[in-house]
C-alpha cells in the first residue's frame, strides 16, 4: 500500500494506492455500499450512518453519519455521492461536517480475475485558517494516514 500527501492551493490531498485479493467486481459490491463503511473505519471514530439503511452508491444519493473525528467528540457528517462509474469509480463530496471541502474519489482497476487495484485521492480544504494548518501538520495528516492504514488492514482481513 502506498499513501502520499502534498499541498496545492490551500488544499491538501492524500492519494492511497492498495492491491486488495478480490476481482473488480466484489471491491465494487462491497465499497459501493455504505453499509461496509464502519467495517473500513478505525472503532474509535465510532462511526455509524445515521440515514437509515443506504442502498448501493448511486448519483445524488445524500448519507449521513455520525463520526468522532476527535475523541469525545460526535459531529454530523453529509456526504453525496456526485459521479458513479459502475465498476470503475465513484466521488463523494461532504456537503456538511468537519472539513471546509471534502472530495473523494474511490477507483477500481482490475488486474487479473482475483485481483484488482484499489485507488482513492482524497482532495480537502481545512477551515480555521492558519489553525487549520497546523492542525493537519499536528493530527490531521496522521489521523487520516492511520484511517487508510487500517483500512488497507481490514480489506486484507476481510478478503482472505
Amino acid at each position: 500500500m502506498s499513501i502520499t500527501f502534498k499541498k496545492h492551493s490551500g488544499i491538501f490531498t492524500l492519494e492511497s494506492k492498495q492491491k486488495a485479493p478480490i476481482s473488480v467486481e466484489q471491491a465494487w459490491e462491497f465499497f459501493s455500499s455504505p453499509d461496509n463503511l464502519e467495517k473500513l473505519t478505525p472503532k474509535e471514530m465510532n462511526f455509524q450512518v445515521t440515514s437509515g439503511k443506504p442502498q448501493k452508491a448511486y448519483p445524488g444519493q445524500i448519507i449521513s453519519y455520525k463520526v468522532s473525528v476527535i475523541p469525545g467528540v460526535r459531529l454530523n457528517w453529509v456526504t453525496e455521492i456526485t459521479q458513479v462509474k459502475e465498476n470503475h469509480f465513484f466521488i463523494d463530496e461532504q456537503r456538511f461536517g468537519p472539513y471546509k471541502m471534502w472530495h473523494h474519489e474511490h477507483f477500481f482497476e482490475k488486474i487479473d480475475d482475483n485481483s484488482c487495484w484499489l485507488g482513492d485521492k482524497v482532495s480537502y480544504k481545512l477551515p480555521f485558517g492558519v489553525l487549520g494548518s497546523i492542525a493537519q501538520v499536528l493530527f490531521i495528516k496522521k489521523q487520516l494516514r492511520g484511517i487508510f492504514e487500517y483500512r488497507s488492514k481490514q480489506i486484507l482481513e476481510l478478503f482472505k
